[in-house]
């Protein structure tokens, strides 16, 4: 409603939108409207111009021009909008099929919008008129089909451009069902360029209408209809020029204000919001795990990971051997710096991955149900009911077009099924968790500060009563004070619930006042898992000490803050021994012989991937 409005605020918008509604409404009540019938005739008054008996006339038979103005407008009106209506249905259900799918299914949307765009349409028409003579119906069906592939295409580009936004994504880890987060989600993005095509190709059908009505090729007379009433016009040119202008001059003025309005309803269209991409599809079929598995998984745990790797196609591996349990009421935290594989292995375990990534695992359970062995369908249910997901981003990860209470009442509906008033009860209550005032329902993401946008994510990832609350740096771009909020928030549901808690971050301060349990990875693997207090007081793995050297917080004052040398080598460029070897002050050849295994205590243990591990340091703070 809010891009009507808009379109209400601008005169060629009102102009085109009045002069359209005119039209249609007039037809459509040309019964009640139209001062004579459009067959009677009146041999007295032919060739008459316009008079007070007739406003615009009447034509060779003295036939009313207004009245067979109106009624034609019926026939005409009606068979543009059943080409639209198949130029729609056809170009948006293909196009955002292929755009969110991909695979052969894309393919063969191309190549069948390549042979439709290939046809010569005018000819495809005469011959179908030639089958169903006068069939005016069959012929604009036949446009819009024809028509569609052009839609087709560009309904494709946007849905594989938007399906990468990370409120997409959010969208399909609460669970919602693929028809949903198209319904809900990918085609009111599209609907922008959409709007546009589609006003194009209804003033484009008007003329074709037109042209075969003028040619004899549709309604016959006395049947009225614009292009019938253009050809009748034409003969009789030189004794009556006025008869063209209101016949020809309503075609004209309807074709030119369907083009109007589409460029006005196109850029009062919402953009959709979303500076940085991602790009998600389902699991495809696993291998075998790059390392032997190091321990049975924990049939107690909530969440037991064992052997977890992710590889693109072609062999290059993006994290390599993760593991770790999460109880019911447990936190366990991922640290690492940017490009380690934090972020890619919650993906994996959600199995959300890159386009062309495998995930591998001998175990990935979720309350003893093999993750891996589900369909997408199955593990669509897991989503959001099972294992929740709050994004990087709190403000990209909630669609712009909606309001916060309408997405609420989404995620509610995906998981419960409800009244409206239990789905109403059910998110003022989702509000009230997260301390949030119930007015921030009628507000939209822009409109809200970080920290309340982060709330309204983790309230929607309750949505579901999950059991696992996956956060991916939950505190990113946040101040001091909201930081401190939101981690108290997540702290108060845990002890509440007895959720787990999945936490990604780059900020050891996170993990001590968050976790029980922190894994630390670099490049794509597990160098250090133990438990917090002695990730703090006993590291032991070079890595892990140089970033808790490299940690602000536990600077002194007027020293000079330490830095690890060296950057995370990339997948594809890494070292064939320990990983962290290039940049490590304690590292031989030994090093950099071969893999590194980590030790093979129990993951309830400590464990780390190093030859030389460090000795404690003692406490810290």
């Amino acid at each position: 409603m809010s891009v009507f409005r808009t379109v209400l605020r601008r005169p060629v918008g009102v102009v085109c939108l009045g002069w359209l509604a005119l039209v249609v409404l007039a037809c459509l009540v040309a019964d009640l409207v139209a001062p004579y019938d459009p067959r009677a005739q009146d041999l007295a008054s032919v060739y008459s111009g316009p008079t007070g008996a007739h406003w615009l006339g009447t034509d060779q038979l003295g036939r009313d021009v207004l009245s067979r103005v109106l009624h034609g407008g019926r026939v005409s009106l009606l068979v543009v909008g059943e080409a639209l209506l198949v130029y729609v249905v056809l170009g948006c259900l293909l196009g955002v099929l292929a755009g969110y799918r991909g695979g052969l299914l894309d393919r063969v949307v191309l190549r069948t919008s390549d042979l439709l765009l290939s046809m010569p349409t005018v000819v495809i028409l005469l011959v179908v008129l030639a089958i169903f003579p006068h069939d005016e119906s069959a012929a604009m069906i036949t446009l819009g089909a024809l028509s569609s592939a052009g839609l087709a295409r560009v309904v494709r580009a946007s849905t594989r451009h938007v399906r990468e936004e990370p409120y997409v994504a959010a969208a399909r880890v609460a669970g919602l069902t693929t028809p949903r987060v198209l319904a809900r989600h990918v085609l009111p993005a599209v609907a922008g360029p959409v709007i546009s095509l589609v006003s194009l190709i209804a003033g484009s059908a008007l003329l074709v209408e037109a042209s075969l009505g003028f040619l004899g090729l549709g309604v016959q007379p006395p049947e009225p209809s614009w292009g019938g009433l253009i050809a009748e016009a034409s003969q009789a040119i030189y004794r009556q020029p006025w008869m063209l202008v209101p016949t020809g001059g309503v075609v004209a003025l309807t074709a030119i204000a369907c083009a109007l309005l589409g460029d006005v309803l196109r850029d009062a269209s919402d953009d959709r919001a979303g500076s940085e991409t991602l790009s998600w599809r389902r699991m495809r079929t696993p291998v075998g795990p790059a390392e032997p598995p190091t321990s049975a998984p924990d049939d107690t745990a909530v969440l037991s990971v064992r052997d977890l790797s992710v590889r693109l196609e072609d062999g290059t591996a993006l994290v390599e051997g993760v593991g770790f349990d999460l109880h019911r009421g447990g936190a366990v935290g991922l640290v690492g710096e940017s490009g380690c594989g934090k972020t890619m292995a919650i993906s994996a375990v959600l199995r959300l991955l890159p386009p062309g990534a495998v995930v591998t695992a001998s175990a990935l359970r979720y309350r003893g149900a093999d993750l891996l062995g589900l369909d997408e369908r199955g593990m669509g249910a897991v989503r959001g009911s099972g294992i929740a997901y709050i994004a990087q981003d709190p403000v990209a990860s909630l669609d712009p077009l909606f309001t916060v209470g309408d997405q609420l009442r989404e995620a509610v509906r995906a998981h419960h099924r409800a009244t409206k008033a239990e789905v109403d009860r059910r998110v003022l209550e989702l509000v009230e968790d997260v301390h949030l005032p119930a007015d921030v329902l009628g507000r939209y993401p822009h409109q809200l500060s970080g920290g309340m946008a982060q709330r309204v994510s983790i309230a929607r990832a309750l949505a579901g009563d999950p059991a696992v609350l996956v956060a991916d740096e939950p505190t990113t771009a946040l101040d001091v004070t909201v930081q401190a909020e939101v981690l108290d928030l997540l702290r108060e549901l845990r002890e509440r619930t007895g959720m787990a808690l999945l936490i990604v971050t780059h900020d050891w301060g996170v993990v001590a006042d968050t976790c029980d349990t922190a894994v630390v990875m670099y490049a794509g693997q597990v160098v250090e898992r133990t438990a917090v207090d002695r990730v703090f007081s006993a590291p032991r793995h070079p890595y892990t000490r140089a970033l808790l050297a490299a940690d602000p917080g536990a600077a002194e004052p007027g020293t000079r803050l330490p830095v690890v040398p060296g950057v995370v080598p990339p997948p594809g460029r890494r070292p064939i021994g320990c990983r962290f070897a290039p940049r490590c002050a304690f590292a031989t050849a030994e090093c950099k012989a071969g893999p590194v295994r980590m030790t093979t205590e129990p993951l309830g243990a400590a464990g780390y991937r190093c030859l030389h591990p460090r000795q404690p340091i003692g406490a810290r703070a």
